[in-house]
């Protein structure tokens, strides 16, 4: 089936989720100032999307996790990322995503997070491998021909593509993005990409159809199109490389009065957007906004005693 995906011209260049991250604020930046070519939401639990609605019953605009999934047209293609181990929840929440016209699903069987693998959920999912395969077709029977892509790991303890990856193609996922490393190591040693590569060749054998997308340690837009030509990857996810930069995706360089300003226009937007979540939230991101200049230190730790927009916006003015 044609989905959104075979209308991109490779390598795409991809917005990775993460979580308290790629909230609606964050994507907003990035939909003003240079998009990617596909935006993914923070992870949302589809077991809470269930509860939520279902058994508590929160009003839709007062659902924190739907919240989460608010998104602008700008952003589009935007794909919501969703989190379980139970293939139930996970075909509900898949309807969800449907209704509120997203362009596809990704399921998060990568998160090394302790209290998501509890729930047989992220990178738990690589030790299971039934479970796997039967979530992948519950989102596809909720999602009503939604393209369904899934975000992993190249093994849990040790390297698994061999056997891993199959698996997965065997559901005929939309897309498989492979970040290079194993649960195990976390991010505390290099992205291996030889393993990318190899993702595309089992890819090939199995099912030529479905995209591989690499991720792992890309700091630039460059940086990604060589790994993808190198690799033969579809496209590249990037994640850690676009804080602090809402025009990564573009080949604009800000000045420091520019990025100054975007910071503050962040801090607003997720006021705006996102004040069912603490402002401490938007403090990851002043040390990606306020550095590499003659006095950044110092206003970081200005910064950090801010409690709201007005308070940054005017902490940068009495600074300036």
């Amino acid at each position: 089936m044609t989905s959104f995906w075979d209308t991109l011209t490779r390598p795409y260049i991809v917005l990775a989720p993460m979580a308290d991250v790629t909230d609606p604020a964050f994507r907003a930046m990035f939909a003003r100032h240079g998009r990617a070519d596909v935006m993914w939401t923070e992870f949302v639990s589809a077991d809470g999307l269930y509860h939520t609605r279902e058994i508590n019953k929160i009003p839709d605009q007062d659902n924190p996790l739907l919240r989460d999934l608010a998104y602008q047209e700008g952003e589009r293609p935007i794909v919501a990322q969703l989190f379980s181990g139970r293939p139930d929840m996970m075909e509900y929440a898949a309807g969800v995503v449907h209704e509120l016209g997203f362009d596809g699903i990704d399921i998060n069987m990568g998160c090394p997070d302790k209290s998501v693998e509890k729930q047989g959920a992220g990178a738990a999912l690589m030790k299971n491998v039934e479970d796997a395969r039967a979530l992948i077709r519950a989102a596809q029977k909720g999602g009503k021909g939604l393209p369904v892509s899934v975000k992993t790991r190249v093994g849990y303890n040790a390297v698994e593509l061999e056997t891993w990856l199959p698996e997965l193609l065997s559901e005929h996922p939309a897309a498989v993005t492979v970040h290079a490393r194993t649960r195990k190591e976390m991010s505390l040693v290099p992205a291996r990409w030889e393993h990318v590569a190899r993702a595309v060749v089992l890819r090939n054998a199995i099912n030529p159809d479905t995209k591989i997308l690499g991720n792992g340690d890309v700091r630039t837009c460059s940086e990604a199109r060589i790994r993808a030509a190198e690799t033969g990857a579809d496209g590249v996810m990037i994640g850690r490389g676009i804080f602090g930069n809402p025009w990564f995706f573009t080949d604009y360089t800000p000045t420091l009065s520019e990025k100054l300003t975007a910071l503050v226009e962040h801090c607003e937007l997720f006021e705006q957007h996102c004040s069912h979540k603490s402002f401490s939230v938007m403090k990851k991101h002043f040390k990606a906004y306020v550095q590499g200049f003659p006095g950044a230190s110092e206003l970081r730790v200005m910064l950090m005693e801010c409690s709201n927009a007005a308070d940054v916006q005017q902490c940068i003015h009495n600074w300036i």
